[in-house]
């Protein structure tokens, strides 16, 4: 199983975490993998985070279990105005500490009394306290999500970076180490409820349910997306005609088997599904052969030039009327999906046609057996090849195809921006690898999809890019050598 579900629904008791250390963390603080500096005081219950059970692992022994106290179980911590806390070995129920052992350590330790609030919290750990917990730190929108019953699902391959997901956003998981000791104890009262309590001097008897050096932190990240496609181009669908001759071994995939193997969240994953023009046929999501698709938008557009329909304005029902005896019905309205706009109209049903697409498809279906074409022929060659009415422009083809007016004479090859790395450093690489500078213009259709929330595509060429001036135009090349 490659997507696991974490946590669901609010919990029946919430564990509190505080931490049986000093508030100030150490250089051992900082996270593994590169995180900002060290976390702060967790806050109130159900705000911060969830408990989640993992496999067992080796983990310390609380003090009590290695036959001696350490020094936070002998000496109490001060935190001014914020209560007494003691921890201390397990002590048999009949040697639970009283007042005035609690008041012998505070002039041991030298403490004002008055300093502090009244009631004295006495830890211990319990027969049940063990390492073998979890710590996730959520933010309040995540939190509220669990509270309201939703769910987040932990997904990856084993040789992959888990994320967490939830129902539109993907995360990355991160272990931040931290040099003082986290206690889980259910019930715990924070300073701010016992100053509401009318609260005379008690002692609170408390067990540690259990502790950990570590916990989880999220991070917004893009989804991860490009096996979404490798995976659906493995067998994709070439006609009814040539799906009878295909055997029952090639891989297909449902909407449940796409979400236990893309690390993106279920919104993220239909939404690129649409991107790729992908259909769902028998319960399975497939994307046309480009030559299939190609095929059917002639259909399509010789259609509109023998009834003299605008591309503004083509019918549904008529389309499905005259083509259902070519291809099938659902092909035809699909194929009008990805290329035009539905709407209704006195309660018929129209697509508007998007010029820029048909052009797209047309170059793209040129492009794909060339290595290189001469720019000025295949101009020419292209507005030949889009439907009457229709004009060609350079334009069209950002993020499809570059074009190279260094060469004498100038060319244009098929560079399509969905083929390159994922990765921003991997995707940088290839880019200068193919070309030594860019000019801004033609990078940006390359790294737009690599801008995150707030930033943007000059913020990213000044971190993986050195700009320089030439013949008076702005270019960039890498900051790095590349091989």
């Amino acid at each position: 199983m490659r997507a696991k579900r974490v946590c669901q629904g609010p919990p029946a008791a919430e564990p509190t975490a505080r931490r049986a250390g000093s508030p100030r963390e150490t250089g051992r603080g900082a996270q593994r993998r590169g995180g900002a500096g060290p976390p702060s005081l967790p806050p109130p219950p159900g705000s911060r985070a969830r408990l989640c059970r993992r496999p067992a692992r080796p983990w310390p022994a609380p003090p009590a279990r290695r036959g001696r106290a350490s020094p936070g179980a002998l000496f109490p911590r001060r935190f001014p105005r914020r209560g007494l806390v003691s921890v201390a070995p397990r002590p048999p129920a009949a040697m639970e500490r009283t007042r005035a052992e609690v008041d012998a350590t505070l002039q041991t330790a030298k403490l004002d009394a008055a300093e502090l609030l009244p009631a004295a919290h006495c830890l211990r750990f319990g027969p049940a306290a063990a390492g073998d917990v979890c710590l996730l730190e959520l933010e309040p929108a995540l939190c509220g999500r669990l509270q309201a019953g939703r769910s987040l699902v932990i997904r990856g391959d084993k040789d992959e970076q888990a994320v967490l997901c939830s129902e539109d956003k993907t995360y990355d998981l991160k272990v931040a180490d931290t040099s003082n000791m986290l206690l889980f104890i259910p019930g715990c009262k924070i300073p701010e409820q016992l100053k509401m309590e009318e609260t005379h001097g008690n002692i609170i008897h408390t067990e540690i349910f259990g502790f950990s050096n570590n916990y989880w932190e999220l991070r917004r990240c893009r989804p991860k997306l490009k096996k979404l496609k490798k995976l659906l181009m493995e067998n994709t669908y070439e006609g009814p005609d040539s799906e009878k001759e295909k055997d029952s071994s090639h891989s297909k995939y449902t909407t449940e088997d796409l979400l236990d193997q893309i690390q993106a969240s279920e919104e993220e994953i239909m939404t690129q599904l649409q991107v790729l023009n992908a259909c769902e046929i028998g319960g399975y999501w497939r994307i046309l052969e480009f030559d299939y698709e190609m095929k059917l938008l002639n259909h399509i557009t010789q259609l509109v030039d023998s009834e003299s329909w605008s591309f503004s304005k083509v019918p549904l029902n008529t389309c499905l009327q005259e083509l259902g005896p070519l291809e099938p019905e659902e092909m035809i309205e699909h194929c009008l999906k990805c290329y035009g706009k539905k709407y209704t109209e006195e309660g018929a049903v129209y697509f508007e046609l998007s010029a820029d697409k048909i052009c797209r498809a047309t170059a793209q279906m040129l492009l794909q057996n060339a290595v290189k074409f001469n720019l000025a022929e295949f101009q020419e060659v292209w507005q030949q090849s889009v439907p009457e009415g229709m004009t060609t422009r350079l334009d069209q083809l950002k993020g499809l195809a570059l074009v190279d007016r260094q060469s004498r004479p100038e060319i244009i090859f098929l560079l399509k921006a969905e083929d390159l790395p994922e990765g921003d450093q991997e995707r940088f690489n290839s880019l200068f690898s193919l070309r030594e500078k860019w000019t801004e213009e033609d990078i940006a259709p390359y790294i737009q999809d690599l801008c995150g929330e707030k930033q943007t595509i000059g913020a990213l060429l000044t971190k993986y890019a050195r700009s320089s001036m030439q013949n008076g135009v702005k270019v960039y090349n890498s900051r790095r050598p590349i091989s």
